[in-house]
This record gives C-alpha cells, sequence and structure tokens, in this order.
C-alpha cells in the first residue's frame, strides 16, 4: 500500500511540475491572441487541422485550463496527447486534477492565448488568471484524432 501510494503521488507530483515547467525554446513567439469563436476544440471531419486552427486550438488550452482546475479529470485527461496518456494513467491523473481544484480553486482560466503553428504541431503560450506561476510559453501540443491535445508531459 505503502508503495502504491509513493508511487501515484510521486507521478501526481511530476504531472503537476510539468504543468508548471515553463518551456521555451529561443524563436519562439506568441502570435496576437486569437478570435474566440463558438464550437467544441476539434474540427469534424478533417485530418488535418482547421484552416482557423489558432482559434480551435485557443478553444483547446481553455478547455484544459478549465478542467484542470474546477478538477475535472476526465476532461482534462481527454485533451491529453496519446504520448500523455501512455504516461500517466487516468486514476493517477484524477489525483494531481484533484489536488490542483483543491489548492487553487476554479476560478482560473487561461488568457492571452497566443500560438504559433506548424502542421501537426503547435507551441502555445498563455496567462492563468491568479496563477502567475501557470503561465506557459511555448507548451507543446499536437494535432489528434481531429482535436488539438496537450502534449506537454
Amino acid at each position: 500500500m505503502y508503495t502504491r501510494v509513493t508511487v501515484t503521488l510521486t507521478t501526481a507530483a511530476l504531472l503537476l511540475a510539468t504543468l508548471t515547467a515553463c518551456a521555451s525554446r529561443d524563436g519562439d513567439t506568441a502570435e496576437d491572441k486569437p478570435s474566440s469563436s463558438a464550437g467544441s476544440p476539434s474540427a469534424e471531419g478533417s485530418a488535418e487541422p482547421p484552416r482557423d486552427d489558432a482559434a480551435v486550438l485557443s478553444e483547446a488550452v481553455t478547455a484544459y485550463t478549465k478542467a484542470y482546475f474546477e478538477g475535472d479529470a476526465d476532461t482534462a485527461y481527454g485533451i491529453l496527447s496519446e504520448r500523455c496518456r501512455a504516461e500517466i494513467t487516468p486514476e493517477a491523473y484524477r489525483a494531481v486534477i484533484g489536488q490542483a481544484a483543491k489548492d487553487y480553486g476554479p476560478d482560473h482560466e487561461a488568457v492571452d492565448i497566443g500560438a504559433n503553428v506548424s502542421g501537426e504541431t503547435a507551441r502555445v503560450s498563455y496567462k492563468v488568471t491568479g496563477l502567475p506561476k501557470f503561465d506557459k510559453k511555448a507548451q507543446p501540443w499536437t494535432w489528434e484524432g481531429n482535436a488539438w491535445k496537450y502534449d506537454a508531459c
């Protein structure tokens, strides 16, 4: 039991540390904040990223950040890339999300979202209202299964 709890807490801490770490590259810049549009963070019927990929990507970032701080583990886990889902179980991720919701509460949205999109990958920069330590610069996202997925694991 002790080992299982330790492994779960260690995994949770590592994922939370990944979320809080700022990854950046020289030359990456954030574009102006894209205009928001209604709809889901995916483009139905398209294997390629949609033409308005910056707006669709912005919606995905907004949905992920909202789910993360509201403790909605199912939604947040669903926005993780396949690579990230392979690195953490839904149960361990649920513990991470639960702790974030407990520690910070739900009132923290992604704002000033800018993206540098190149094909099926993107680097996203944004701020988290009220929690500057969670602000991101050049966070990796990937296009998978007709949707943008968080890939900063």
